[in-house]
């Protein structure tokens, strides 16, 4: 029937349409959602950076350096992976980026003999991995959209306790790293053990004299034995800020770009669905010259 293809590409436009709204919508939450996280992001610098520098005072006040989260292995053989992924999809390649990272080291890893250790961090990381059968020794759910410092610390705990107590040697963060709106990149780093206070005090600037004429009390090394896992804990929601950032930049392109597929396919069957109504309207001409014809042609 002429016009049932009419009636079929009517209901395929306004599906169409309901799925460009919807779109829509998540690109303009995610798109508000980026600038929260950039704010918080920018907002727990100055923390991070207080850290940094009462280290920097430590080295220069001459702390000692044995501390359990500084200790270097003489031979790595299992590494921890904290992979860092979100607990929901529609982002674009955000999730695959970061799990394919993770597994190229875990693999790499493997051809040298080293073990692994998986500690993840969103439900999608965690749904990969046990999947495909990967040990996974702990996950996390919940932090990944809007991290709190909390999160942090209980990833803390659970990260530095494995490390300390010598169940890993090593532990590599693996991470969306976000630069700006429209630029992030997967981080692969060596999260354990930390680098010595020395090379933590690099980092920084201003006069070591100055430095060191500070007091601490009860000791240098006492301060540095609550300061270093602080420290941690800061990394680590430095690294969750810059995840939660990453997935709602890497979701909101994804919805554009759905957005704007769904508009071209509207465009598209809009057309055809015109065609189709012009090539209904023909026939039925055509089917009433052809009745008067063969009327004319009785009489």
């Amino acid at each position: 029937m002429p016009g049932g293809e009419e009636r079929i590409l009517r209901r395929r436009i306004s599906s169409v349409q309901s799925t460009k709204k919807i779109t829509r919508a998540m690109e303009l939450i995610a798109a508000t959602r980026v600038v929260k996280a950039q704010q918080r992001a920018h907002a727990a610098r100055p923390y991070a950076n207080r850290i940094t520098s009462v280290i920097e005072d430590l080295a220069a006040a001459g702390a000692a350096t044995e501390h359990a989260l500084l200790r270097q292995s003489d031979e790595i053989r299992r590494v921890g992976y904290v992979v860092i992924t979100s607990d929901r999809g529609l982002a674009g390649p955000y999730n695959s980026s970061v799990i394919r990272a993770a597994e190229r080291e875990i693999m790499a890893g493997s051809r040298d003999g080293r073990d692994y250790s998986l500690i993840l961090v969103g439900r999608k990381g965690r749904d990969y991995f046990k999947f495909r059968n990967y040990r996974i020794d702990a996950s996390f759910e919940g932090m990944s959209d809007t991290p709190r410092y909390a999160d942090a610390r209980r990833l803390s705990e659970e990260v530095s306790g494995r490390f300390i107590s010598g169940d890993v040697d090593q532990v590599i963060l693996v991470y969306m790293e976000f630069i700006s709106l429209g630029s992030q990149k997967v981080a692969v780093r060596r999260f354990l053990p930390l680098a010595t206070i020395e090379e933590i005090a690099a980092l920084g600037g201003g006069s070591a004299e100055a430095r060191a004429a500070f007091e601490f009390e009860p000791s240098p090394s006492g301060v540095l034995e609550v300061l270093l896992p602080r420290y941690v804990e800061s990394r680590l929601f430095s690294a969750l800020l810059d995840a939660a950032a990453s997935e709602h930049a890497n979701r909101q392109r994804a919805m554009k770009a759905a957005t704007d597929n769904a508009e071209e396919l509207i465009v598209k069957l809009t057309r055809m669905m015109n065609r189709a109504r012009q090539d209904a309207i023909t026939t039925e001409i055509m089917e009433i010259v052809g009745g008067a014809e063969a009327l004319r042609s009785a009489g």
